[in-house]
């Protein structure tokens, strides 16, 4: 099993994530889809990492897909509830995580424009996306361990993934300060040690 990735993208280190804590083995190929001459339109038509390449041959691409992949192989933990309700509010939380995440990126992409073409309005919108889904992780969390239930889940790995990619990618933010109960479930998550092998590196 071949993981086409990259170090520093937030939806790859989900995918690592899982799959250490699964304990699935693998081999990573970190091929940048911004660097000149990558493959990752070989494996991915839209050139997004990542993409997870099986035993088989077979492809799949698009993280909520690969962990939806890794579900199937039966003989690993399970990272998604038994129960079907249960499992459709793991991926909802997990959608919450990457769509701050997807803000993040975008606003992150106009910090690094010029000032005469960077847009303030796309970094508001983003922003006021970014602070929404906190508020939301946080009520979510509200005193307990984890985000769903009694269990580490695909939700935590996404949460735990986007809070600490915007520590990586947007310090300036500071939304620890805001989100004391999140700041502290992520110092919880970093220490795992799933996440403490997939720091992000530049």
């Amino acid at each position: 099993m071949k993981l086409i990735a990259s170090l520093t993208s937030p939806y790859v280190r989900k995918i690592r994530v899982l799959l250490l804590e699964k304990g699935i083995p693998f081999e990573f190929v970190n091929d940048p889809p911004w660097e000149p001459g990558n493959h990752v339109s070989d494996f991915n038509p839209l050139g997004k990492v990542p993409a997870l390449v099986t035993s088989s041959g077979e492809v799949f691409f698009d993280s909520p897909i690969i962990a939806d992949y890794l579900e199937t192989l039966g003989v690993y933990a399970p990272a998604l509830p038994a129960d079907a309700l249960a499992a459709l509010r793991v991926k909802q939380l997990e959608a919450l995580a990457d769509g701050i995440t997807d803000a993040g990126v975008i606003w992150v992409l106009e910090v690094r424009r010029t000032a005469e073409k960077r847009d303030t309005s796309v970094m508001e919108r983003q922003h006021g996306k970014v602070s929404c889904g906190l508020v939301a992780l946080e009520k979510h969390l509200a005193g307990k361990d984890w985000l769903i239930g009694d269990a580490f889940s695909r939700a935590d790995i996404a949460a735990g993934c986007c809070l600490l990619w915007l520590d990586f990618r947007l310090p300036q933010l500071d939304w620890r300060t805001e989100h004391p109960a999140l700041a502290a479930y992520a110092e919880r998550l970093s220490e795992r040690p799933s996440f403490a092998q997939t720091v992000p590196v530049l």
